[in-house]
């Protein structure tokens, strides 16, 4: 994807700046901090940079940093209406300085587009509609301190994706405890003690061919080779 020229002609200067990984938080920014936030935005459409630097320009907390001066910003801004393969490059452009954070000010954040922009290293969201002065002053201090922030539905959007992702990485066939029923679990259970078919069929009080039934049952259901393959499967998932 090759899209710099147009950032580069879009906005001056947009060439080394960062972002953290975004570590979701509601908290208010720290209140000991003594000297003024720097930062530096960014904006394709001029009228929504002047929008964003004239709400931050009225605050002594911060200090605006023209392009010159961009890379030394503790924070920076990318206002967008929504995220395309432009804004992407931009910001995985801005993650290459490590010394500031980047937040996003966005009208509209499309389907996957919240794992996207922090896959390219934002660290706090703030829709458009949301962004008065003081909304815009929280999100550079936040950013500043090395804090994250994003709004709530954004937030339990990143936590699914997150335990979903965990599912997926610790049982590729998303399998749970609950996988095995009593029944199932005990029968297994009997098997890693060396029983055969007969010998759990007497101890469960239940036919053998119906051991043999639930036993293939379990192999089938859970793509296993065989009753040692299941029962090392169970133990090695914690199923039994």
């Amino acid at each position: 994807m090759s899209c710099s020229q147009e950032n580069s002609s879009a906005v001056s200067g947009t060439t080394s700046q960062v972002a953290a990984q975004a570590r979701a938080t509601h908290q208010p920014p720290r209140s000991g901090r003594t000297d003024r936030a720097t930062v530096a935005v960014y904006a394709a459409d001029p009228i929504l940079r002047v929008g964003v630097v004239q709400q931050l320009r009225r605050r002594p907390e911060v200090d605006l940093l023209d392009d010159a001066d961009a890379e030394r910003a503790e924070a920076s801004l990318v206002v967008v209406d929504h995220v395309d393969d432009h804004v992407a490059t931009l910001l995985h452009r801005l993650r290459l300085n490590t010394a500031t954070r980047t937040g996003l000010v966005v009208g509209t954040l499309g389907s996957g587009a919240l794992q996207r922009v922090i896959e390219c290293g934002v660290s706090a969201v703030l829709r458009r509609a949301e962004a008065d002065q003081d909304q815009l002053l929280h999100l550079v201090l936040a950013l500043a301190n090395g804090e994250g922030v994003l709004p709530g539905d954004l937030l339990g959007k990143l936590l699914t994706h997150v335990g979903s992702l965990q599912r997926s990485a610790l049982d590729p066939r998303g399998l749970s405890l609950s996988t095995l029923t009593t029944r199932e679990a005990d029968m297994l259970r009997l098997v890693s003690e060396g029983l055969g078919t007969a010998e759990i069929a007497r101890k469960t009080a239940y036919s053998e061919r119906t051991v043999k039934n639930v036993l293939h049952e379990i192999i089938t259901r859970l793509q296993l080779r065989n009753r040692a393959h299941a029962v090392g499967y169970a133990l090695r998932n914690g199923l039994i």
